[in-house]
């Protein structure tokens, strides 16, 4: 027989995933409460009119389409079935796909409940999302973004306070992480000041190179691309801008002083340095000019987060947008956003070994059972410990010790309980300590202070 399998880009998660991915999913949900926003989900499907025509030509052939349940040939002539041209088999035989990302979906659900909804709309979703993308390491066909947007409000404040959530989120998992921040009205702004307002997308990629191939090579590049000589000596003191973000800040002042959309931008930036200043970050903020994140889509703060201490791709990024829900009919809808990125926060917290003991909630005490007199003893006495919030189990059957020793080792559960006649009479629990070997006789109210007040 066939050995099962799990179709191609999709993974199984383990007990202890499980666990370690929900450590992830609570704490991102925790602090997200703390700012007042609210969870929704979206159904795993949409219409395909929904998601069509969303993200580009390429989007549209990575999204799952779910052929029409019943005959679905029906709406289908003899002359098409022979065809065989898949993108109009795909239009006529489904009308329903699995989401690509949350954004889309939440689009529609914010047009679709306009009616409903507080402005502004502050939202979370923590969900799967699919892509038929081909899979590879770190690259899943199905993988979980955690979003959060604020929808119906142009405040900069907004931006403010998702500083606040990522570097308040990364504090909580310890790992120390650098917030990068951009706008992309000063990368408008640059392109207008050197003449090559086309070439934004070859400028911003060739600076981002400048760390790994030196500032020779990155002019060389601008020049390959077609930018004038005159164009590259203006960007040179940009190309270089160092010192702190206020340093960096006064330097694009007097660069930038002819365009208004550049001005704006660092207007922007300013304002949320200020509010910045009011709080401790445990992160650092930068301002990075390199960053340009979907240059098309965001219109003015842009942000990313690195991991110091781990070699990953950003572990959350985001920014502000205009018009999200322009594509369902409801034009001006300003909103900001970020997505953490679980998947890689759950390698990053892996290989710093970071995740609190506690949070893998695995038993804590688990009682031998010795057989039926004494699982009759156990039941209420099991009760009462768990009544206390202490994850206990009772071995299911009377097997030989070391078997059911065996299954505690393997769980890694710390405690083992032993109620034997004698303890029965007693009205005592022999409690051993798998780590060090060391028994005890306790009463069940002495049990239950141990694991309490530790």
């Amino acid at each position: 027989m066939q050995k099962p399998s799990i179709p191609k880009g999709t993974r199984d998660f383990s007990p202890l995933e499980m666990a370690k991915r929900n450590y992830i999913f609570n704490t991102i949900r925790e602090v997200y409460h703390l700012y007042g926003y609210q969870q929704i989900e979206t159904p795993a499907m949409e219409n395909l009119s929904t998601l069509m025509g969303k993200y580009g030509e390429e989007g549209d052939k990575l999204l799952f389409k779910i052929l029409n349940s019943g005959d679905c040939f029906s709406a289908l002539s003899n002359e098409e079935i022979a065809e065989r041209n898949p993108v109009k088999f795909a239009a006529k035989a489904c009308e329903k796909g699995l989401r690509y990302d949350l954004t889309v979906p939440f689009a529609r659900y914010v047009v679709q409940h306009r009616n409903e909804i507080t402005f502004p709309f502050k939202r979370y979703q923590i969900q799967p999302v699919w892509r038929a993308d081909r899979p590879q390491k770190g690259r899943y066909r199905e993988f979980y973004q955690c979003d959060g947007d604020v929808v119906g409000s142009d405040s900069l404040l907004n931006e403010v306070e998702l500083i606040q959530i990522m570097n308040e989120v990364f504090h909580k998992f310890d790992i120390r992480v650098c917030i990068k921040m951009n706008n992309r009205k000063i990368l408008t702004g640059i392109a207008e000041i050197i003449g090559e307002a086309e070439k934004i997308v070859d400028i911003t990629v060739a600076i981002d190179k400048l760390d790994k191939i030196g500032l020779e090579n990155v002019n060389t590049e601008l020049r390959n691309k077609g930018l004038a000589e005159e164009a590259i000596a203006k960007l040179q003191p940009i190309i270089l801008l160092s010192g702190d973000n206020r340093e960096k800040i006064a330097v694009l002042k007097e660069v930038l002083a002819a365009s208004e959309t550049g001005m704006k931008g660092v207007e922007e930036l300013e304002f949320i340095f200020d509010r910045i200043d009011l709080f401790t970050l445990q992160s650092t903020l930068e301002l990075d000019l390199t960053l340009a994140r979907g240059l098309n889509y965001y219109t003015g703060a842009i942000f990313e987060v690195k991991s110091l201490d781990v070699q990953i791709g950003s572990i959350t990024g985001g920014g502000r947008y205009d018009n999200l829900t322009g594509v369902f009919g409801l034009s001006g809808v300003s909103g900001v956003g970020i997505s953490f990125g679980a998947d890689r926060i759950f390698d990053v917290l892996n290989q710093l070994e970071l995740y609190p003991t506690d949070s893998l909630l695995t038993t804590q005490l688990m009682f031998v059972n010795f057989g039926e007199a004494e699982e009759i003893h156990l039941l209420p006495i099991l009760n009462q410990i768990r009544q206390a919030g202490i994850r206990t189990e009772l071995y299911p059957e009377a097997n030989k010790m070391k078997k059911q020793m065996g299954y505690a080792d393997t769980k890694n559960i710390p405690y083992v309980a032993l109620v034997g006649e004698n303890e029965m009479k007693e009205n005592k629990i022999n409690l051993k300590n798998m780590l060090t070997g060391e028994q005890q006789l306790v009463s069940v109210t002495e049990l239950i202070d141990l694991f309490t007040q530790a």
